[in-house]
């Protein structure tokens, strides 16, 4: 099997897209390069299904690297017949692979492997083929020094007929599919724990049992988290009688003097090797799927959070609220720079509300501020009462803004680079007033895991995880673009193609030589050569710059072909862009060339009609009930508006303005059957609900979704 034919029976497009794409991907070209600039060549396949070639590629190489390892193995071990390699060359299935190189591999000595030292195995052979011999007879055979009677040589023989039937291929696949078709789930709580602090968290566990199948994915990994914390233990069966019957259709050929002895192997390799084996995959491949449900959950929560509504180039007066330390404000300019700190104190217990009110103001009318920015943690609410008092002299607007990661920000490595000579109090304010004015340019700087938008994170394969977020913020960045002369050298390692040294070296040249002027310039950053200048230059920006298509997502490459339309056209090219009526009467066939297609000319028409056009859409205020300041004040029919700032397989979080977010389960969104929330709710979206539950003592709230 080649490797186009394996990925083609999991992506749904034709053979040769599957080859330009792979070809593309070995080029080093990158995802969001391919799936922009290559439409015609991979059939326009999209970003997603682009992923998936490549991680089946992956998958792939994977598979081979392993047949290569197993067969050298064998051959090492003079076990390689032509059958077998023939077997083995034949699978793409690593489960089979491993299954066909069991009885090789390098284990621990067995209780099989003791019995074959002490010559047992032409007995075991002989009962296996149960024929009409009388094998307690036979038996006597065997005795030796090691073997002194016996019993004792038809259980060595009986250990080694054991592990046969366990390394058996077609045993463990029908196993396999028992365990895939009927595994149960089934906890019990560990006694000694069962009253320990952080154990009723668990309790739905102490005595729980469903089927595997069945076990959405947030329930299998906090049965995890709970087995692995030692509050339960944790078991995956299957009905006994059905697991035997299964292995005795396969091994046992009828009644014979040897058929009690079968019977008897067959019981001790299931209980002993295949059970705990066959369960053991059951429960991983179920952790597997667990993992990768809660992964695709948090990449999407943190794609639309990177993709959050954008205040622009405003001048930002951001607050990070507190009481008895005082609310630490900072000025920002248009672009995000830090004009001026302070710290103030509205609130309790030194109450300094007309100072603060004063300073405000002042700061203000001062550097010509647009809009405030408060963090939502910690005295959130009564710092924006506080602000909302004041009688500006302008139209300020005054947004709450998420704080989640903003801590870990201010105390990294980044926010020391950036500001050394500040504490982190006043970066972590700059990190709220800049993720008003762009939440993708400052959210990129936080590990993924610090903003807390996902569904048990920690309990999910880490590399996985880590992989599938760095593809979501590198597909976020790529979809909006770039201002080359303003990016922090973080947000421009994202940039297709660019990686950390190179947006190193672009900041370091902008600082010695000034602004980009256009795209050219990039091939002269240090060590930016032609690949890297292919791969990223389309999704840099460059305001006012030279050529008015560095200010889109124009490629380089197809520069020329535009400047040909206007000249047909008898315009300039800056007649072009924006001019909706002109780019309609250009007809793409007439510009099609061996390298750029018309899917690739029609993308660049739309693109003239709305250059740069920003995907994401503009900040809106928001307006929390006024009379809520604490879960006290949440009484259960209440109808407030919130904010969904949390969303996972088994329903969303919604900010109510207070500490505690209430949820919304699955079942209260709307009516009739959900299956994914995200059809339903997106983060950030403002919403109404009405609260059905309140449990103070438990800091929890109810809600179902008002329509």
């Amino acid at each position: 099997m080649t490797n186009i034919d394996f990925i083609k029976k999991q992506v749904a497009t034709a053979a040769i897209n599957i080859q330009n794409t792979v070809q593309l991907l070995q080029e080093d070209c990158t995802i969001p390069f391919i799936s922009r600039y290559r439409k015609d060549t991979t059939g326009n396949l999209d970003e997603v299904q682009i992923e998936q070639i490549a991680k089946l590629q992956k998958e792939y190489e994977a598979i081979v690297k392993r047949k290569e390892a197993i067969l050298k193995s064998i051959e090492e071990q003079n076990g390689l017949t032509s059958e077998l390699e023939k077997k083995i060359q034949q699978s793409f299935d690593l489960q089979e692979l491993e299954d066909l190189y069991l009885p090789f591999k390098k284990k621990k000595k067995t209780k099989a492997d003791v019995a074959r030292e002490n010559g047992l195995e032409p007995l075991a052979k002989i009962i296996m083929a149960q024929n009409k011999e009388d094998v307690d007879f036979l038996a006597t055979k065997y005795l030796n020094d090691a073997v002194t009677n016996e019993d004792a040589a038809l259980q060595g023989a009986r250990d080694i007929i054991a592990e046969w039937i366990n390394e058996n291929i077609f045993v463990r696949k029908q196993l396999r599919r028992l365990y895939e078709r009927k595994a149960t789930i089934t906890t019990k709580v560990v006694k000694t724990k069962k009253d320990e602090e952080g154990a009723q968290k668990f309790n739905q566990y102490f005595d729980w049992s469903e089927p595997l199948t069945k076990a959405p994915s947030h329930r299998l990994l906090a049965m995890l988290r709970a087995e692995n914390e030692g509050f339960i233990k944790f078991k995956v069966e299957v009905d006994l009688d059905e697991a035997y019957d299964i292995i005795v259709e396969l091994v046992l050929k009828g009644d014979s003097p040897a058929t009690p002895h079968v019977q008897l192997a067959i019981e001790d390799s299931y209980k002993r090797l295949l059970n705990p084996a066959i369960s053991n995959e059951a429960l991983q491949e179920a952790k597997a799927k667990a993992d990768a449900n809660s992964i695709q959950v948090f990449a999407t929560n943190l794609g639309q959070l990177l993709l959050a509504p954008p205040l622009g180039e405003k001048r930002i007066l951001a607050i990070d609220p507190g009481f008895r330390s005082g609310c630490k404000v900072v000025c920002l300019d248009e672009k995000g720079d830090l004009i001026y700190n302070e710290t103030i104190y509205p609130h309790a217990p030194q109450n300094e509300t007309a100072m603060a009110m004063k300073k405000i103001k002042s700061m203000v009318n001062s550097y010509n501020i647009d809009a405030i920015s408060i963090g939502n943690g910690t005295a959130s609410r009564e710092t924006e009462f506080f602000i909302k008092k004041i009688a500006f002299d302008r139209t300020v607007q005054v947004f709450i803004v998420s704080e989640a990661g903003a801590s870990v920000y201010s105390a990294s490595k980044i926010a020391r680079e950036e500001f050394p000579n500040y504490d982190v109090t006043v970066r972590g304010s700059v990190s709220i007033g800049r993720r008003l004015s762009d939440p993708l340019a400052e959210l990129v700087k936080i590990d993924p895991k610090a903003i807390g938008v996902g569904q048990y994170q920690h309990d999910v394969d880490q590399s996985k995880l880590k992989e599938e977020l760095d593809t979501t913020v590198v597909r976020c960045v790529n979809s909006v673009g770039v201002n080359i002369n303003t990016a922090s050298k973080h947000l421009l390692s994202y940039v297709s193609g660019i990686g950390e040294k190179l947006a190193e070296n672009i900041v370091n040249y902008r600082s010695e030589n000034g602004p980009f002027e256009d795209r050219k310039q990039l091939k002269k950053v240090p060590r930016l050569g032609e690949k890297a200048f292919q791969q990223g230059a389309a999704f840099i920006r460059i305001k006012d710059g030279k050529n008015p298509l560095d200010n889109s997502a124009v490629h380089p490459e197809a520069y020329s072909i535009v400047e040909k339309m206007a000249k047909d056209l008898k315009l300039k090219v800056t007649d072009l862009i924006g001019n909706k009526e002109k780019t309609a009467l250009i007809k793409p066939e007439n510009y099609v060339t061996a390298e750029i297609g018309l899917l690739t000319l029609k993308d660049i028409i739309k693109e003239l009609e709305k250059p740069g056009l920003d995907p994401r859409k503009a900040a809106k205020v928001f307006e929390f009930d006024p009379n809520v300041k604490t879960i006290k004040d949440v009484k259960t029919g209440m109808i407030l508006n919130g904010i969904v700032n949390n969303i996972t397989n088994f329903g969303c979080f919604v900010d109510l303005g207070i500490k505690e977010s209430g949820l919304v389960h699955i079942s209260q969104l709307k009516a009739g059957f959900v299956s994914d929330v995200n059809e339903v709710v997106k983060l950030h979206q403002h919403v109404t609900v009405k609260v059905t539950e309140v449990d103070e003592d438990r800091k929890r709230i109810q809600l179902t979704m008002v329509l």
